[in-house]
């Protein structure tokens, strides 16, 4: 089964595996880890339009990039359709290629007026915030839902509608209802009916792909057109590439304990480069959590980073550590949240 690479409009993009932004997450470091195994394309944290209106300096640094990075995608958040086409202009000034619209944020605090997931209970409202969007840039634009606000509301199929007729470029379906959060499994048969829905524009799924398997049972159950890798991605950057090569017949590349060690420490460079030592620290134990989750025999290391009181102290407690007596988990655990 081969997935040759595939278009948002005119821009095309070297993969069908994207990586989603990440709340608290998908910062630059962990962009720089991500496009070294060179995903489709990979999205900045969300921010909110009013933020970005108002030049908030923090709402800009969620935005970093590097040259190397396109083609890369940012995502905004909210329900006010007068600030979606200055947003989304901002935006496409900043160098972006991809700009999406988050319908699928679950938190309170986001949807508490609207946003978000909140957009779900008002379709006709994403379609108007959508064709402001559209109507200010020449790059294209997407869109991110859940198939619904509950059980209840389950409208995924009817906003794809919307979201193709406003002139979205592609509509990511994550196969949870915003009352789930991040309970239970993620339904694909939902993501396989916006499929259908769908005449032009592309349905990208989302929920539930942690490793290679996963994400070709997704595109063979669903027929989607590409997939958008969240918590999977959080201490595994090299996903992408291991779900293409499934795709395409090939070996799969073994990752050894030994290739977590020099990744991880890899990434904690890239945060030291970045942020500042306090703020790095932080990060560091938040990052350590995600490469050493589904390691056996690493508990004393695990405590050690977080107790850490310099980013010195942190690599040399990496580095000292007994890594011949670590081993692979036999069972995966999960980490983090999408948006």
């Amino acid at each position: 089964m081969k997935k040759s690479s595939f278009s948002f409009g005119s821009l095309v993009l070297p993969s069908p595996i994207l990586y989603a932004p990440l709340a608290g997450c998908s910062d630059l470091p962990y962009r720089q880890m991500a496009c070294r195994w060179k995903p489709g394309l990979v999205y900045c944290e969300m921010v909110k339009m009013d933020a970005l209106i108002r030049h908030d300096p923090h709402t800009y640094r969620m935005l970093d990039y590097t040259p190397d990075m396109h083609p890369i995608g940012a995502q905004l958040c909210g329900s006010n359709s007068k600030y979606a086409g200055i947003s989304a202009k901002i935006i496409e000034e900043l160098g972006f290629d991809v700009l999406d619209l988050n319908c699928g944020c679950p938190v309170d605090k986001v949807t508490k007026d609207g946003s978000g997931s909140g957009l779900l209970k008002n379709p006709e409202r994403i379609g108007e915030i959508l064709s402001e969007m559209i109507s200010a840039v020449k790059i294209p634009v997407t869109v991110k839902i859940r198939v619904g606000w509950d059980e209840n509301v389950i409208n995924a199929t009817q906003i794809t509608q919307i979201a193709e007729k406003a002139g979205a470029k592609a509509i990511t379906v994550h196969g949870r209802t915003r009352a789930q959060g991040y309970k239970g499994p993620a339904n694909w048969n939902y993501i396989s009916d916006c499929k259908r829905a769908a005449n032009e524009i592309l349905v990208i799924g989302n929920g539930d792909v942690f490793d290679a398997d996963s994400g070709v049972r997704m595109f063979q159950q669903t027929n989607c057109d590409g997939i958008l890798v969240a918590r999977g991605a959080m201490g595994q950057p090299w996903i992408a590439e291991d779900i293409l090569r499934n795709l395409e017949g090939l070996s799969p590349i073994e990752r050894t304990v030994a290739h977590q060690k020099e990744s991880l420490l890899e990434h904690f460079s890239l945060i030291m480069r970045y942020q500042p030592e306090k703020r790095a620290l932080l990060d560091m134990r938040r990052v350590g959590c995600w490469y050493l989750r589904n390691l056996d025999g690493i508990k004393t290391l695990r405590i050690q980073i977080n107790r850490s009181s310099s980013a010195l102290e942190s690599f040399q407690a990496i580095e000292q550590f007994p890594w011949d007596s670590v081993q692979w988990s036999k069972e995966r655990s999960i980490i983090g949240a999408e948006q």
